[in-house]
């Protein structure tokens, strides 16, 4: 089990590969742990060495006691690089992470070669505040069944729902005990509370690497006009939006999450035509 410790508590990471000067940072959704990337990881290490990290309240790192905002998060994600002797990796963030990831590189840009942020937002607004506002009412009353039919569904498209109902009947048979257990919707409760620091509106111009932004279609949580924004207004980046896909593109479009990816850090940044 790899560790370090940040401010007297102990970060979890994994670590894929040796070359550390060729690095893929993946960066966690909010209800994600580095096991969600399980997956990818066969894909991205052909090419890449692939650094995981569970944030505070998340998987295997240790849990806090008191509310914090998001900038704690990115100044361990500093920590962690230097305590690992990596000098910059290329960063790609989801939902939560995707917010994380935006700050980080705003904050430390030298750290960053390309990043690659999805179905994100540059600020929490009042819309998804007042959804994490639901989320944490319900987290109160302990009942798991109920967080799952509060959160799960709507981070889906509707159509991948119908489609793969076995599926999310198996999602919901492994999440339920986990929505019931107190420790983790404390847990979750802080990341959420957390999230509505987040705001890179007057960051975005001083972004300057080669940046990919990704929306879905379907994305009720962070809808694409939202990533269509934080293109617009960083100098170097390009906007994709995978059609017919929700909130959870990595689930819902596994392939093309891992392709786009690996060809964006691949490609050359100097095309003549």
């Amino acid at each position: 089990m790899a560790t370090f410790t940040y401010q007297s508590k102990s970060i979890y990471y994994d670590m894929t590969g040796e070359d550390s000067t060729n690095v893929l940072l993946l960066l966690n959704g909010i209800m994600m742990s580095t096991k969600s990337w399980d997956p990818f990881i066969e894909g991205f290490a052909k090419q890449f060495t692939v650094l995981r990290v569970d944030f505070f309240d998340q998987g295997q790192s240790e849990k806090m006691s008191e509310p914090y905002t998001q900038a704690i998060q990115v100044d361990m994600l500093q920590a962690l690089l230097g305590y690992l002797k990596i000098e910059s990796v290329y960063l790609a963030g989801i939902s939560y992470g995707g917010s994380i990831a935006l700050q980080f590189t705003a904050k430390y840009p030298k750290f960053v070669k390309k990043l690659m942020v999805f179905n994100a937002t540059a600020h929490t607004s009042s819309w998804l505040k007042a959804i994490g506002d639901g989320w944490n009412a319900v987290a109160k009353h302990r009942d798991g069944e109920a967080y799952y039919h509060i959160t799960i569904p709507y981070i889906y498209s509707p159509r991948f729902y119908q489609e793969n109902l076995a599926w999310m009947e198996a999602r919901k048979k492994l999440l339920v005990p986990l929505f019931s257990d107190g420790t983790f919707l404390d847990a979750i409760t802080r990341l959420t509370i957390s999230a509505e620091t987040h705001d890179v509106r007057d960051s975005l111009s001083s972004i300057e690497v080669p940046t990919l932004v990704v929306a879905s279609e379907h994305d009720f949580l962070t809808p694409p006009y939202e990533q269509k924004h934080l293109a617009e207004n960083m100098p170097n980046a390009e906007l994709i939006t995978f059609d017919g896909c929700g909130h959870a593109s990595m689930y819902e479009k596994p392939k093309l999450f891992t392709s786009t990816i690996i060809g964006f850090i691949q490609a050359e940044e100097n095309y003549t035509i």
